[in-house]
């Protein structure tokens, strides 16, 4: 478990799992680039020099409201398309639960996007229903990325079947826009190109501030070469533009918390000669 405190606001990672791919898997081009970015390691690239890649959730405590802003994979799934995320048994609800969270205190569940690896845990298997896995929780969906989604198959699997359509019908489901404000420290950036209504979730408190990125930054490979984009991209060149509007943003001394970040997942973007690098926190 890992937690930072951003003035008033706390966040803590809970890891479902940890992945080590070849960079090409996600990354198509990346290889080339790795040799020579030495701060890379030991958090982001394996000696081998394969992708690390981290799958967990980040819990948001403010204002007397437990988010959690992306749900992992889940268990029970059935993922044809994603073999690795595939009739999972990850202990993370034991996990989310050590680190003092139990699915009936969760008050917000937040999507960056709808991808199979953002939302898994919103529900679980029980007596061969999905149900929701936090039952008191209001879930929020970017409007314009529920609308994509829910007509648009996933290659995945049946991911808005198995994930989002049992939230609609429990009547948990709430639709906002991608700059909603969940509280006074907490609110919604567009960062769309990876998917239709991607969001990123940037916290401000007490004169401090922090960024979730989601899925517009897979890994910190990306903070050198903005333009190398995700094969998981909708569109290959909005998320490019987004990257380098995004880094220039961020790059002000704000902490950057990595969605599929491994290692200590969060630091500060720097400006370095024509690109950046992240030094972790």
């Amino acid at each position: 478990m890992v937690m930072w405190s951003v003035g008033d606001v706390t966040v803590t990672k809970v890891l479902e799992m940890e992945v080590h791919w070849p960079f090409k898997s996600l990354l198509p081009g990346a290889d080339d680039l790795i040799p020579g970015v030495d701060w890379l390691q030991p958090d982001f690239v394996t000696d081998e020099g394969r992708m690390k890649l981290s799958i967990h959730a980040l819990v948001v405590e403010s204002q007397g409201l437990t988010i959690i802003v992306d749900t992992c994979c889940g268990n029970s799934k059935e993922r044809p398309g994603a073999k690795a995320f595939a009739d999972l048994d990850t202990s993370f609800l034991k996990d989310l639960a050590s680190a003092g969270f139990h699915p009936d205190d969760i008050d917000i569940v937040m999507s960056t996007h709808l991808h199979v690896d953002h939302v898994g845990w919103n529900t679980q298997l029980v007596d061969g229903e999905w149900i929701p896995t936090f039952p008191n929780a209001k879930y929020l969906f970017v409007k314009e990325e529920f609308d994509y989604w829910q007509n648009e198959p996933q290659d995945y699997g049946p991911v808005f079947d198995d994930s989002v359509r049992p939230i609609i019908e429990a009547g948990l489901a709430e639709m906002v826009s991608d700059t909603h404000q969940l509280t006074s420290d907490v609110c919604l950036e567009s960062t769309s190109g990876h998917t239709p209504g991607h969001v990123s979730v940037c916290i401000e408190s007490v004169g401090e501030r922090a960024l979730i990125t989601g899925d517009m930054t897979h890994h910190p490979i990306q903070f050198v070469h903005p333009d190398l984009a995700s094969s998981a991209d909708w569109r290959q060149d909005l998320s490019s533009a987004t990257r380098k509007d995004a880094y220039e943003r961020w790059s002000d001394g704000r902490l950057v918390i990595g969605t599929h970040f491994a290692g200590r997942t969060a630091g500060f973007i720097v400006k370095d000669g024509e690109s950046y690098r992240f030094d972790v926190a």
